[in-house]
């Protein structure tokens, strides 16, 4: 069927408007009939050129990943309520998080801090190894599937869900040579969205096959870049090791040392809506200042003690 406001899919789910469109689909701000709350639905997307015996399979393997994307639970995920065809489509049920994608936002407020990137980074990490210790790959890490939410929140969307073709520019390398997907493949394509978050272009360009472009931006985040990027998969980091990494760079703690404090991201008014905030405040560190106070205490006590005296 064609998507039209108001129509009724899965028997209960009414289409109000759409809200944005994702590499699986036009994303629909839906209200549930049935439990009376409003959702995101969205229409799997499928080639208008598969023959009809293919087509079919592709519904079955979407109905199949849909399964697996609603037993990822983490506060920093897209929760998937539902799956389930109507017709000749699969639709996805989803909560509905008011916000924009990354890449839109980095089009308006330009890229990001080490530290705010590496902030970002830890939730991203921590939703993907859940999704990884059940066995569900992303697949499609890129900044269009990265949400800011408007409170602040940051959420992954469509885990485990192939939909159309990835952008070249975050695709693994062995993906791109008809591999599947993988926890490994996935964290190439998180360092080369983190990358694309701090430095403003993708580690290759646009198409992922140009030359390595050189980190100008990234700081102590470029190790941890770097180590996500490694064209051998076997040698790049899992989530957690990649959290525990980021979570000292947004503690100022990287190799021991800290880093100026990251000026705070400037607060843009938007209509409708305020722009999130990703806040990553380093420790301060003032020892010398306090060794200076006491250094000043007992020299002026000394020199009380030298009036007495005389």
């Amino acid at each position: 069927m064609k998507e039209a406001e108001g129509a009724l899919v899965g028997g209960r789910y009414r289409l109000d408007q759409p809200i944005g469109r994702g590499r699986a689909g036009i994303v629909w701000l839906t209200f549930d009939t049935k439990l009376h709350r409003t959702v995101a639905v969205k229409r799997y997307y499928l080639a208008p050129d598969l023959d009809p015996e293919s087509a079919e399979q592709r519904r079955e393997a979407a109905l199949r990943e849909g399964r697996d994307a609603m037993r990822v639970l983490h506060p920093n995920a897209i929760t998937v309520h539902d799956v389930f065809r109507d017709g000749d489509d699969v639709w996805l049920v989803m909560e509905y998080v008011p916000s924009r994608n990354m890449a839109d936002f980095l089009a308006e407020h330009g890229p990001l801090t080490p530290e705010q990137a590496a902030f970002l980074g830890v939730q991203l990490c921590s939703a993907l190894a859940v999704a990884h210790a059940i066995g569900v790959p992303h697949r499609v890490v890129e900044p269009g599937n990265v949400l800011l939410a408007d409170d602040g929140g940051v959420k992954i969307t469509d885990i485990g869900i192939s939909g159309r073709p990835p952008d070249p520019a975050y695709q693994a390398p062995e993906v791109a040579r008809g591999e599947p997907a993988t926890p490994a493949a996935d964290a190439y394509s998180l360092g080369a969205t983190l990358f694309a978050a701090v430095e403003g272009e993708p580690p290759f360009g646009p198409e992922g096959t140009g030359d390595q472009v050189v980190p100008r931006r990234s700081g102590q985040l470029t190790g941890a870049l770097l180590k996500l990027l490694r064209v051998d998969p076997d040698l790049r980091p899992t989530m957690s090791d990649t959290v525990a990494a980021l979570k000292l760079i947004t503690k100022g703690q990287q190799n021991g040392v800290v880093p100026p404090t990251a000026p705070a991201m400037p607060t843009v008014q938007l209509a409708p809506r305020v722009a999130p905030q990703l806040s990553a405040t380093p420790t301060r560190n003032r020892p010398a200042t306090r060794v200076w106070v006491i250094v000043a205490v007992v020299v002026l006590v000394a020199a009380m003690a030298v009036f007495v005296v005389f």
